[in-house]
C-alpha cells in the first residue's frame, strides 16, 4: 500500500531536484518553493534519496545555469 505522505515527500524531493537542476536559486528558496519549509529538511530528505548535500546536487547535476529566480517564481 502507498503512503500519501511519503508520495508527497516525494514529490517535494523530486521539485527540489528539479529547481537545483535549472535555477542558481539559494537554498532556503529551494526549500521552501519545493513544499520543503527550510534546509533541514531538504537536506535531510535530498541526502537520504541521493546520497548527496543539495550543494553537491546542484554542482553534479546543474544543466542550465542561466536560468534565474524570475523563470522559476512565474510558475
Amino acid at each position: 500500500m502507498n503512503d500519501p505522505r511519503r508520495s508527497q515527500q516525494d514529490q517535494r524531493v523530486i521539485r527540489a531536484q528539479e529547481l537545483l537542476e535549472t535555477t542558481d536559486l539559494p537554498m532556503d528558496q529551494v526549500a521552501r518553493l519545493s513544499g520543503l519549509a527550510t534546509t533541514d529538511p531538504l537536506r535531510q530528505h535530498l541526502s537520504r534519496r541521493t546520497g548527496l548535500t543539495p550543494s553537491a546536487y546542484r554542482a553534479a547535476f546543474t544543466q542550465r545555469p542561466d536560468r534565474t529566480s524570475s523563470d522559476v517564481t512565474a510558475r
